[in-house]
């Protein structure tokens, strides 16, 4: 049974980040299993049981405190392997204070010491609910509950306890148990929670390292491919003009001069659109939603009555290139015959849903698709959370995606000028 939650696979990141919690709970059971050792002795020293099983009490006792000491001994050099089985521990545990109860319990005519060492079983639950194992926790708690009212019963003729206090006490045990399991549980989802993280971390790591030589072959490709190709052309126009007028020739330079500045304003805008910091965000937002309209093929609405016009934000480029991202996926993969950009304010918020018709994204494929290097959506969930925000993405009420965005924003005046 392996530490590693096995829908996180093989990463080296959530591999030391188990080591590390499992680490952890191995020392807390050793000094848990070493005050039990202690109370243990204290019980049959101040509360001893019959003398003919006295001796059998001490020798188990022994026993249990030498395996202990060889317990500590080992956990100094503890490594994987032995943390990964470390649970077995928790059953010697169970079978040692279980012998004690019932040994002393059965034996007793008029004594508190089974009594006293029930008490003992009380800390096995909080042994099991260290580990990442909800399953081995209650294999544990489980017996535990049942020498608890087994000892109770074994001892209800010497100690006249009445039914319902054992049947109280017991309850109590059930509970404490029950919340033992669900803690474990709690732990393995915090630590798988945290493994796909540490794993989505590296992945965006190992991705962002080439991603701005891409970028910049991209740009590369785009002035070499579009503006540079009209420049040279028209450098050649023109230079065939030296032997006299032609106006082929300069309709021809007027034309890839024209396309130039098109094609280096639409790349420029890709940079940094210049109506995000003239006009605001509620204007870009607009123009992008009509240049997805264009793109795909398809009616894109934009919603942005309810944010004024005039108002700049230090959240205008981080909620930009959101929907920019998020519309160009919407584009490319979704299969989608209409989309919906809506911007809003609430209170000290600024709120972003980009929606769509399409074919929906599981939460399997977008870990499939990161998986595949792309990040896009994966960045963009990062730098809203990097930001203080909120990031859900989720089915529409009528299919199709919704993804909602909200982020805490600061309002900055616009320079005096500026329009």
């Amino acid at each position: 049974m392996s530490l590693v939650p096995a829908d996180l696979g093989d990463s080296p990141d959530l591999g030391r980040i188990v080591l590390a919690h499992a680490n952890r709970g191995v020392r807390l059971q050793l000094v848990l299993r070493g005050g039990l050792v202690v109370f243990l002795a204290g019980t049959l020293a101040w509360v001893p049981p019959n003398s003919p099983i006295a001796p059998a009490c001490w020798a188990i006792l022994g026993c249990y405190a030498a395996w202990t000491v060889a317990l500590i001994v080992v956990a100094r050099s503890v490594g994987p392997a032995t943390v990964d089985r470390m649970w077995l521990t928790l059953f010697v545990d169970l079978a040692v204070v279980a012998a004690l109860v019932l040994l002393t319990g059965l034996a007793a005519q008029q004594s508190w010491t089974a009594d006293t060492l029930g008490y003992a079983l009380f800390v096995i639950p909080v042994l099991a609910c260290t580990q990442l194992r909800p399953l081995v926790c209650f294999g544990v708690v489980a017996p535990t509950v049942v020498v608890f009212l087994l000892s109770a019963w074994a001892t209800d003729d010497a100690n006249a306890q009445p039914w319902s206090s054992i049947a109280m006490s017991t309850l109590a045990m059930a509970l404490l148990s029950a919340g033992a399991v669900r803690l474990s549980a709690i732990q393995r989802s915090r630590v798988r929670t945290i493994g796909r993280l540490a794993r989505d971390r590296s992945a965006l790591l190992l991705e962002l390292i080439g991603l701005e030589q891409r970028e910049r072959r991209s740009l590369s490709e785009q002035l070499h491919d579009g503006a540079l190709q009209y420049v040279l052309a028209a450098r050649h126009d023109l230079a065939e003009l030296h032997h006299g007028p032609d106006p082929e020739l300069l309709a021809r330079v007027e034309h890839a001069l024209a396309e130039t500045s098109t094609l280096l304003r639409t790349t420029v805008s890709e940079l940094h659109p210049a109506v995000l910091e003239r006009l605001g965000l509620a204007r870009a937002l607009r123009d992008l939603a009509r240049a997805t309209e264009a793109r795909g093929g398809f009616p894109t609405e934009a919603r942005i009555a309810a944010w004024p016009d005039a108002l700049h934000t230090d959240v205008d480029d981080l909620l930009f290139a959101a929907a920019r991202e998020l519309l160009t996926n919407v584009v490319k993969h979704a299969g989608a015959s209409s989309a919906r950009v809506t911007l809003e304010r609430d209170g000290d918020d600024a709120v972003l849903t980009v929606a769509d018709d399409g074919r929906g994204i599981a939460a399997e494929a977008r870990e499939k698709s990161l998986a595949g290097g792309h990040i896009g959506l994966a960045s963009t969930e990062l730098r809203v959370v990097a930001a203080g925000g909120t990031f859900r993405a989720g089915p529409g009420p009528r299919g199709g995606t919704v993804v909602w965005i909200g982020v805490p924003l600061t309002v900055r005046p616009v320079a005096v000028g500026a329009r």
